[in-house]
């Protein structure tokens, strides 16, 4: 058996928001939002859900004609944040920079 993971306090969740430049915190999620057009994001989501089913995590996607929006938080925790949104907020960066997509609230 797994065990839960384990939120964040507020001053972790702090620090970890300095790590991961242009998210931003809405209540207990972090979003972000990248401009890429409508083709470009459907190949950026098949990248991302590869990674997160290898990681076990998974963000909530919002795919429009012209941009692309992430929410992180961690379901098993009571949708609490956890070191893993941060995690996975790294990776949807770095796989947004291999897609060529434009952050639009940096």
């Amino acid at each position: 058996m797994t065990e839960a993971p384990v939120p964040l306090s507020e001053g972790d969740i702090e620090a970890a928001l300095r790590d991961v430049p242009g998210w931003r915190r809405e209540g207990d999620e972090i979003t972000r939002t990248f401009g890429i057009r409508y083709h470009g994001g459907v190949a950026m989501i098949v990248h991302v859900a590869d990674i997160e089913r290898l990681i076990s995590h998974h963000a909530d996607i919002d795919l429009r004609w012209d941009r692309i929006r992430f929410g992180i938080t961690t379901h098993d925790a009571g949708h609490k944040l956890t070191a893993a949104d941060f995690d996975l907020a790294q990776r949807i960066d770095a796989i947004a920079r291999a897609h060529g997509a434009n952050p639009l609230d940096a």
